[in-house]
């Protein structure tokens, strides 16, 4: 089965799931995982597993930095339910905040802060996605959490759209900023655009486009050669090399004693990526075999 990375630049219109699916189906596979979810109208940085790669999801996620890195646009006195250009606007008011407000309002929302996720997203609320909750017409109430955001800056303004970037951790939605940005100045505001430009340490200049990967896949072209190794992004986890007999044995569960330092191991047989151990008093116990 094909395994390894896809890290795509996901393109607007469509859920993260069904980027990652398609993706899966030109190689061949229905075994695929995705490290973060774009909302349907967000584009930008999407690291995608496939195969056997997805075992290695927990380790990427452990052991790469947790800041993302976005660029937003924002108009201000128009909302939706959705807090984006996707939704239903349900208020509007004249009110736009000057320049020197919206640059108070961002030094407001630097730092550890509690966010309210939006009702139209992927946050558990009793067992349910809140977007499916939203969906049917129900009171979503999400608790806040905390969140730290390491910059938000603004970038442009042309014609009331405002341009931002901002860094910030695992969990933090960018429509959430917005709206509270908004909320600061004594508006409503509605994002226009949303780009991930960093997730998880890989960059927009490590992706490849879907319609360019589709354009391959439909000529016979080698879009293969676009699919990183299955121990991509695990360059921080030290090496353990075993031989033949030992390998085989850790494949099948067993514990090899390997000496050294106690902690995560990629394990290889040879130039052969076999999986994710961890050592323990000098033991090499199996975490994921590949």
């Amino acid at each position: 089965m094909t395994s390894g990375w896809i890290i795509l630049d996901k393109p607007t219109g469509m859920f993260s799931r069904r980027a990652a699916g398609i993706v899966a189906r030109m190689f061949g596979t229905r075994t695929f995982g995705h490290i973060g979810t774009l909302d349907e109208m967000a584009t930008g940085v999407l690291p995608i597993a496939i195969g056997a790669a997805t075992k290695m999801i927990p380790f990427v996620e452990d052991v790469r930095p947790s800041v993302k890195e976005y660029l937003f646009s924002v108009q201000f006195g128009i909302e939706t339910d959705t807090l984006d250009v996707f939704g239903r606007e349900i208020a509007r008011t004249d009110i736009t905040p000057t320049h020197d407000a919206v640059v108070r309002a961002l030094g407001q929302l630097v730092g550890d802060i509690d966010q309210i996720p939006p009702a139209y997203s992927a946050v558990h609320i009793d067992g349910q996605r809140a977007y499916d909750v939203a969906r049917r017409g129900a009171v979503v109430d999400i608790p806040p959490r905390r969140v730290h955001i390491d910059l938000l800056e603004l970038l442009t303004v042309r014609d009331n759209i405002w341009t931002f970037r901002t860094r910030c951790t695992r969990g933090t939605y960018v429509r959430a900023i917005a709206r509270d940005i908004a909320k600061i100045c004594g508006t409503v505001a509605t994002v226009t655009m949303i780009r991930r430009t960093e997730s998880i340490g890989f960059t927009i200049k490590d992706t490849v486009k879907l319609d360019f990967l589709e354009n391959l896949f439909n000529n016979s072209g080698d879009f293969g050669a676009y699919l990183k190794p299955t121990d991509f992004g695990l360059g921080d986890i030290p090496v353990q090399n075993l031989d033949d007999k030992s390998a085989e044995l850790y494949k099948n569960g067993g514990f090899i004693t390997t000496g050294g330092a106690d902690g995560l191991r990629r394990v290889y047989n040879g130039s052969v990526f076999i999986g994710i151990g961890r050592v323990t008093d000098g033991v090499l116990h199996p975490k994921r075999t590949i």
